[in-house]
């Protein structure tokens, strides 16, 4: 029989304060840093330099800092520092305004762009640091397999959450180009102060230093062959979340551009439709994780992918205002609920004693493999009609087509084969079926 672990009052403000800002943190750079580069340098280059290095920094800085954070038996430190100055670093991009008196790039569009771009991987990295690498294995380190299902629900909500609360506040702080400047500031300012509450609130490290091997060898520890073979069941979750997160990318990027340039779909309408949608989807992804855990995470996991690929079908034919809502509540919910659930079976699977040295592993399989396939596969179905518009960036570009949903629809189907197999060698494991 696990033991379960209680989670307890000040573990559950941090995994919510810490969750939710670094959501909102890393939504600025997914959402806006992009427009913010190309307003202050003038170019989509530095939107594409920025968009590849800020992926490999964060991979990186995963790899090096979870290793260090094991070996160290050290959480805390790193996910409270680590917020204050990522907090500080989001600031500092308020001083990289060509147009601005106070800016520290001499009114130059190319020093502006540049600086954005490494001000970016420096931002990544304390991010990285504290968000990836470290509050990602203290949420392992302090949950159990009879409460991640739960925990996990909450966590994978939190993204969409910050994405509503930047949308509205950024539309209410930049008005044509505007108030950049105050946008960072407040933001920045609100991750350090979250910070600096956390060093008060969150519970001292109750994880032993893992000092077994040098720490440079360490860092590969997950790629190693010996590894992959003792952790099997972990490595099959691991791939199923890749396939999944591809799909997912494969519409992701393009969602706001195809219901606003291709369905007609603005102001109001978008707003009600967005907002419909993310605030149901949240709400049945709750409710489901709240029974996750009794119910048992493999019998929701092919339904959960099944509904999902049904969203993407129903998106293919929406056309009609409560018909996009409707598509979209059930993609998005299928979407959310299969994170939740991978997202705990992974965490069921790490070694208790290893749990930073996978850290990097996870975004290898769970945010760079999908990064940088599936937006390109999205982009594959757009050769279908050939369509051009001019995007934000004053480009012509090709226009998304419905097409890219039935690609997400097969893409996740093809995630129930790795699941299966999962599946297989949990029965093998144990010599008996045995939920996790």
């Amino acid at each position: 029989m696990i033991m379960q672990k209680k989670i307890g009052a000040k573990n559950w403000i941090t995994f919510i304060l810490a969750g939710l800002v670094g959501q909102l943190a890393w939504a600025i750079e997914n959402m806006y840093l992009n427009s913010y580069a190309f307003y202050c340098g003038k170019d989509y280059i530095y939107i594409t330099i920025m968009t590849a290095a800020s992926a490999a920094a964060a991979t990186i800085t995963t790899l090096l800092i979870g290793a260090l954070s094991d070996r160290l038996g050290k959480r805390k430190a790193f996910i409270t520092f680590g917020y204050i100055i990522w907090g500080i670093s989001i600031v500092a991009f308020s001083l990289l305004d060509p147009t601005k008196s106070f800016n520290i790039v001499g009114g130059s569009a190319l020093t502006a762009g540049v600086m954005i771009v490494i001000f970016d991987c420096i931002m990544t990295f304390f991010g990285s640091t504290a968000n990836d690498a470290c509050f990602n294995a203290y949420v392992t380190d302090n949950t159990s397999e009879d409460n991640r299902g739960k925990v996990e629900s909450i966590l994978s909500i939190l993204p969409m959450v910050a994405m509503i609360a930047i949308t509205v506040i950024q539309g209410l702080i930049v008005k044509d180009n505007k108030g950049w400047d105050i946008f960072f500031i407040v933001f920045g300012a609100l991750t350090s102060l979250i910070g600096v509450i956390l060093l008060f609130v969150m519970p001292k490290d109750n994880i032993k230093a893992n000092k077994n091997e040098p720490y440079f060898k360490n860092i590969f520890y997950g790629f190693r062959p010996s590894v992959i073979k003792a952790n099997k069941k972990l490595y099959i979750t691991l791939i199923a979340f890749a396939i999944f997160n591809i799909a997912i990318q494969t519409f992701f990027p393009y969602l706001i551009v195809y219901i606003q340039n291709i369905l007609h779909f603005v102001d109001l309408d978008f707003t009600l439709i967005f907002g419909i949608v993310l605030v149901v989807a949240c709400i049945l992804t709750v409710v489901v994780g709240l029974f996750m855990d009794k119910i048992g995470k493999n019998k929701l996991i092919i339904p959960a992918l099944l509904v999902a690929s049904l969203g993407g079908v129903l998106f293919f034919f929406a056309k009609d205002m409560w018909f996009v809502i409707l598509a979209g509540i059930v993609l998005i919910s299928g979407y959310l609920i299969v994170t939740a659930v991978i997202g705990a079976k992974i965490r069921d699977y790490t070694p208790k004693e290893e749990v930073g040295l996978f850290q990097g592993i996870r975004m290898v399989f769970a945010v760079l493999i999908p990064m940088v396939t599936g937006p390109f596969i999205g982009e594959a179905f757009f050769l279908i009609n050939k369509s051009t518009y001019v995007n934000e960036y004053n480009q012509v570009v090709l226009e998304p087509n419905a097409y890219m949903f039935l690609g997400t629809a097969g893409i996740l189907l093809l995630a129930i084969i790795p699941i299966i197999f999962l599946f297989k060698q949990e029965k093998l494991d144990n010599g008996l079926t045995h939920e996790k």
